[in-house]
């Protein structure tokens, strides 16, 4: 009964940093089907452009190598440019045998797999499952 009358906290968005295209509607469709608020950006500078009208988000997944800023390069910027969101995790994703970098959350190969990325962004987004 009373936990009819509890609302549930609303999820901060996760924002996928993914230039494939269907590689980014994918991961958006796995995260959203299991309940995430999602936005998307195409490259890293689609990202920094998307974080001036979120929410600071729970997560952010991010890939490696993309044109115009890669994940390198975004990360750089949004630890200059964006301190409040610091704590923020990031997840990196790459199809290349790359390394986690310092200060992320971790690392996950493609091909996705959607039960290893659901188990991995609720861990990183404090999603209690």
């Amino acid at each position: 009964m009373l936990r009819d009358m509890v609302q549930p906290v609303p999820l901060k968005p996760v924002l996928v940093v993914e230039d494939d295209e269907d590689a980014r509607a994918a991961i958006a469709e796995i995260l959203e089907a299991d309940g995430y608020e999602v936005a998307v950006a195409a490259n890293g500078r689609e990202a920094l452009d998307e974080l001036q009208h979120l929410p600071p988000p729970s997560l952010i997944l991010l890939d490696l190598r993309m044109p115009v800023m890669d994940g390198p390069e975004f990360l750089r910027h949004l630890r200059a440019e964006w301190p409040r969101l610091k704590a923020v995790p990031v997840l990196l994703l790459s199809g290349v045998g790359a390394e986690a970098l310092p200060d992320t959350g971790g690392l996950l190969k493609k091909p996705i797999v959607p039960d290893e990325l659901l188990a991995t962004v609720g861990r990183l987004s404090g999603r209690s499952e």
